[in-house]
């Protein structure tokens, strides 16, 4: 019984996890391997200052924060910056579909942003779960 209520409890964090922690991990990789297309390629297509530096900033987060999540490990703090990254692609990508073509193709084009945020939200208040480092190594839980 013991062990079930473990796997339950568990098992509602490992998804999120997994889910953000991948996706970022290879988005961030990708903005490396495909700097003209997810890199600052698209930096440049979308208006930044610097395209080159913040291309491979944010790529050096998702990759880093990616892995902290799928390890479980400060996942609340990791999901900061990855929110942050989320609320600038809204603003920069998304902001101006909504103004160009209505809230229809924003929606379309937003909806696998909108599920990351969400998740990345779930992850900040509830953290990483039972099956992770945090709760490990920085959890005063006893059970």
């Amino acid at each position: 019984m013991k062990n079930s209520v473990l796997y339950t409890q568990s098992t509602p964090a490992i998804i999120p996890r997994l889910i953000v922690g991948l996706v970022f991990l290879s988005e961030g990789v990708q903005k490396f391997i495909y700097p003209e297309l997810v890199g600052t390629g698209r930096f440049i297509k979308i208006g930044f200052a610097n395209p080159e530096f913040w291309a491979n900033f944010t790529g050096a987060f998702e990759i880093i924060c990616g892995l902290l999540i799928l390890l479980g490990l400060f996942t609340r703090l990791a999901s900061i910056p990855l929110l942050i990254i989320m609320l600038v692609a809204f603003v920069k990508t998304k902001i101006p579909i909504l103004m160009e073509k209505g809230f229809w193709s924003m929606a379309h084009e937003y909806r696998t942003d909108f599920a990351m945020t969400l998740l990345l939200i779930f992850l900040l208040c509830y953290g990483g779960g039972r099956l992770s480092l945090d709760r490990k190594y920085f959890s005063n839980d006893t059970k």
